[in-house]
């Protein structure tokens, strides 16, 4: 029979030994692995730009928190795995969250109510509500620390478009009811360049999918080609952005090309009959799933595109049904056959789903606040954690085990880790676990980042 008192706990003997327990070890974290984050963001500079695209309007002699703790308290949060600000009411006394937050002397972080008037902010301060953000300097931000992390211009880069659902369990602004994904719910728009995070735009669900991507896609490209001038764009996205605007204003743009996804109709069918024919054929014949490929020029019926474009066809057929797929690029048939088209490159679209469900790990469905605007800046802070991650990964674990790591494995295997903190005077000393099974690895990452010069 166990038993508990105020300061010690006594569980069930393990064979001849008691098993006891209290709460007395000291000042003890477990997100000792933060200290590599720490570090990650000093070369990198992430959180002290992204805290200048905010305007604070505080009385700054009367403040306990400055701006920059606040937005790194709620950055490191998230990557931590705290999704809401409520968690801040006991993580606040973290000393491992105060160290990365910039506290002096280990003092208490700032509380839910402090870290809520910052996501509420609007343009026009109130008495209440003091803090608000530029949403076009954190979007220059992102694509910025993207063109950072190339020390030489690629010869051509892939930009990845998608579209994720954010259930809607509230009031909030814009709520709308979406068919597709049957429930109420937000429609972001994400814009991804391999594992590069440069762009995610809320938007209500009471528009097509593609809304906004032009413009969207215009400030990403404006601001790569300051810096790259020759680089080749190849815009890529499913048949939800296939619209005459995206692909007309990508012709009209020099060294920029598009591979979209073409929803399947009759027309497009009749048109592979003697593939699929063929296909049919050889499957009736060997039992295998068959795939062929042609091309053809289509332009649609209704008028809706203003010109005649190449289009890509897989006629597959599989043991039991028929599997046509149509893409539609601007690429040339010379650089970008048929097979190579479709294999290579847009399938290799699939992998951008990985980097969303990476935003979801990072709790960017939180979109719980009654605004748009405040809700916009939950996905700023998410998109934060995540380029944070990404650097991480980038920068200290290549040609390692950890990656290709999701954000959630990062965080249980390298960030996870307890430690004692003492802090004196003169120094600050956190002694991390003895039992903790990725040393090694850890002491990889940290010389890497050792070996990188810091930024300011």
């Amino acid at each position: 029979m166990t038993q508990c008192t105020q300061s010690s706990f006594s569980f069930a003997r393990h064979f001849s030994r008691k098993v006891a327990a209290d709460f007395q070890a000291g000042t003890i974290t477990s997100h000792g692995g933060g200290l590599l984050l720490r570090e990650v963001d000093q070369r990198i500079n992430l959180i002290q730009r992204f805290t200048a695209c905010f305007q604070d309007h505080r009385d700054q002699t009367q403040i306990e928190h400055k701006l920059q703790e606040l937005i790194a308290q709620r950055v490191y949060g998230l990557v931590l795995g705290y999704e809401d600000v409520t968690d801040h009411e006991q993580l606040r006394k973290d000393p491992l969250l105060a160290l990365l937050a910039g506290r002096p002397d280990m003092e208490l972080l700032a509380g839910k109510s402090t870290l809520n008037r910052l996501e509420l902010g609007q343009p026009k301060p109130d008495r209440y509500k003091k803090i608000s953000y530029e949403s076009k300097a954190i979007d220059a931000l992102l694509v910025e620390v993207f063109l950072e992390a190339h020390p030489q211009p690629p010869q051509s880069i892939v930009l990845d478009l998608d579209v994720t659902d954010l259930p809607l369990h509230g009031h909030q602004q814009g709520r709308f009811f979406h068919g597709y994904y049957d429930n109420y719910c937000y429609l972001p728009l994400y814009i991804f360049c391999g594992e590069h995070l440069l762009g995610v735009r809320l938007r209500t669900a009471d528009q097509d999918g593609a809304a906004g991507s032009v413009e969207e896609v215009e400030r990403v490209v404006q601001q790569i080609r300051q810096r790259w001038p020759q680089t080749v764009i190849i815009l890529r996205a499913d048949s939800g952005f296939c619209r005459e605007a995206l692909m007309s204003w990508c012709e009209q743009q020099t060294g920029v090309e598009f591979v979209l996804g073409l929803a399947r109709n009759s027309r497009l069918r009749e048109m592979i009959d003697p593939q699929m024919a063929e296909a049919a054929w050889y499957v009736s014949h060997t039992t295998e799933a068959v795939r062929l490929f042609t091309e053809f020029s289509y332009q649609t019926a209704n008028g809706s595109w203003n010109r005649a474009r190449r289009v890509v066809a897989k006629a597959e057929q599989l043991p039991d049904k028929e599997n046509p797929r149509f893409v539609v690029t601007s690429l040339a048939a010379e650089a970008w056959p048929t097979q190579k088209l479709y294999e290579q490159l847009y399938c290799a679209r699939g992998e951008m789903e990985n980097r969303i469900k990476e935003q979801l790990s990072l709790f960017a469905d939180r979109v719980s606040t009654e605004t748009l605007r405040s809700n916009q800046l939950r996905l700023y802070f998410s998109a934060l954690a995540y380029v944070l991650m990404q650097a991480l990964r980038r920068l200290a674990l290549q040609e390692t085990e950890l990656a290709q790591a999701q954000c959630c494995t990062l965080r249980l295997k390298l960030l996870r880790i307890g430690a004692v903190v003492s802090l004196s005077v003169r120094r600050l000393y956190i002694s991390l676990s003895s039992s903790y099974p990725y040393q090694q690895l850890f002491r990889l990452a940290y010389q890497r980042l050792q070996a990188i010069p810091i930024r300011c």
